[in-house]
């Protein structure tokens, strides 16, 4: 379950539709890369952390579409010493519109989560729902995520707020950190920082390592692991055309 707070973990998703006059540019980016340990909201799901997607953007009548997909394979822990190879796809959709003040969104994910073993793990889905504005020193989002298939929804929302830093023309180094509260445990979760440091090698392509930190703020909200916090780090790889 990829991290889907954009900065923190998740390239942005996309897709186009073109209906009538209306006429929108595509764009679209291929990304792949390593992290040593799959964190997912304070969860330590595993380690060696393989991942690779594939996102498309455009507008429409003013309306931003996006969508893609996202796989992983990494070695599944729990706090029996369990280890377990296994693999997820996310596949993801989002619609935003720029309000002036701020853009809003609304978007959809759903997580394939493959038998493992022994274990039968259900697939689940979420929806999502935004709101984004630039102060110009710093970018802010809030994001409200909803369990849809299940009764167990935690309500976790995540502020996020991150920066970039121009080092050269080419090289910008990035800062994200969020906080995340469930509304139904009425309980903080999970805090995460990332810093990355972005190097444009070429107009297209653009290498990303990055280290990181995440830390569980509840007693209540535990990682798999039973681990408070974690560092770890790795990095990525992403072309746009």
């Amino acid at each position: 379950m990829q991290n889907y707070i954009k900065t923190i973990g998740a390239l942005a998703a996309a897709s186009a539709l073109v209906a009538g006059n209306a006429k929108a540019e595509v764009e679209y980016e291929i990304h792949t890369g390593y992290t040593s340990d799959y964190i997912w909201r304070g969860f330590d799901l595993g380690q060696d952390l393989i991942e690779a997607g594939v996102d498309v953007a455009g507008e429409w009548n003013g309306v931003g579409l996006s969508g893609g997909i996202w796989s992983a394979m990494y070695t599944l822990t729990d706090s029996d010493s369990l280890h377990l190879d296994t693999e997820e796809i996310d596949f993801y959709a989002e619609a935003s519109y720029d309000l002036g003040y701020m853009t809003a969104a609304v978007g959809y994910i759903y997580y394939y989560l493959p038998d493992v073993g022994p274990f039968s793990i259900a697939d689940t889905q979420e929806i999502y729902f935004s709101i984004a504005k630039d102060w110009g020193w710093v970018d802010s989002s809030l994001t409200y995520y909803w369990d849809i298939e299940g009764a167990d929804n935690d309500g976790y929302t995540v502020l996020a707020l991150s920066r970039g830093f121009e080092i050269s023309p080419c090289v910008t180094l990035q800062l994200g950190t969020s906080f995340a509260y469930t509304f139904e445990e009425e309980d903080f979760a999970d805090w995460n920082t990332k810093l990355a440091l972005d190097w444009n090698f070429t107009e297209t392509a653009t290498i990303s390592p990055f280290v990181a930190y995440s830390y569980n703020m509840s007693d209540d909200y535990e990682t798999f692991t039973g681990a408070d916090d974690n560092f770890y780090g790795g990095v990525m790889l992403s072309v746009s055309f």
